[in-house]
């Protein structure tokens, strides 16, 4: 259903743009018109199924574009995405370019989620973005690998995380650049490791917390804070064997955390990556009593 069409003043070429809502059994039709078109990623039509079932399609310039002879030339991925989430959206359909545009369609550089934070005037976006992401991942799929195409989290997610929790995620980015100094973990994954504890640790002495890690002065043999420490920091070696992913070191964080909150119930810390089959350890709540 077209619900607008515009053709550009003086236009030589033709070509004439309009707002349809694409449904499945359009994008099909869309999809039998393709000529030329690039390799289909299926991973790519996934993810954006995904985004488009939990609603984060939004309207913009790209959407779908013919040739002068009514031959598709860009937009399958889009369309194939429409036919997986069975669900209709609104996009640009242009008619009229020429073929010859085809080699240089979607070249352009790809908008990173520290490009999406940029307008909120927030400081170290890269790992801002990252410790997001990583956030969201652990609330999403804590079971599952980090990595690969069922792990993208679009750059709307992570703007509208940022803006529900801004300034928690301010804090764990400055203590993450801060406790990654003394820690074997990356930034990033002491950050996101400190904002999904403290969240459910109102009640913690997180002063505490945080000073027994920086320094490690007086801390007795047993606690947990030592224990972090002492992860060796070459375990993050390039190159190494022994090299840790992302979800690996959030869990260790996470269970040094747990032992430190309940030590009566830690019994031998062993930090170390997850076994196969291991689940993501959940941060112990620590509440205010009524």
């Amino acid at each position: 259903m077209t619900i607008a069409t515009a053709e550009p003043e003086g236009s030589e070429e033709n070509l004439v743009s309009r707002i349809v809502r694409v449904t499945p059994e359009i994008a099909e039709r869309f999809l039998s018109r393709a000529s030329v078109n690039r390799r289909l990623d299926m991973g790519q039509v996934r993810a954006l199924a995904e985004a488009i079932l939990r609603g984060e399609w939004k309207l913009t310039h790209q959407g779908i574009a013919f040739d002068k002879a009514g031959e598709l030339l860009d937009g399958q991925h889009r369309l194939h995405a429409i036919i997986e989430a069975n669900t209709p959206v609104e996009m640009l359909v242009f008619d009229g370019l020429p073929k010859e545009v085809f080699p240089v369609l979607d070249t352009g550089k790809r908008r990173s989620a520290a490009d999406t934070l940029l307008s909120t005037g927030a400081k170290y976006l890269p790992l801002l973005s990252s410790t997001i992401r990583h956030v969201i991942l652990f609330k999403t799929m804590p079971n599952d690998p980090w990595r690969g195409v069922r792990a993208h989290v679009s750059n709307d997610r992570i703007l509208a995380a940022y803006n529900e929790d801004k300034d928690r995620y301010g804090e764990a980015v400055t203590i993450g650049r801060e406790l990654s100094k003394h820690l074997f973990a990356s930034r990033t994954a002491v950050a996101a490791g400190f904002f999904l504890t403290t969240e459910v640790a109102p009640a913690a002495d997180i002063d505490e917390w945080i000073s027994g890690l920086k320094s490690g002065a007086s801390l007795d043999p047993g606690d947990a804070r030592l224990a972090l420490r002492e992860v060796p920091k070459d375990i993050q070696k390039r190159g190494s064997k022994r090299r840790m992913g992302m979800r690996d070191q959030v869990a260790i964080y996470i269970k040094a955390w747990n032992a430190w909150v309940e030590p009566e119930k830690a019994g031998e810390l062993r930090l170390r990556r997850l076994r196969k089959g291991e689940k993501m350890p959940i941060p112990v709540e620590v509440k205010f009593e009524r």
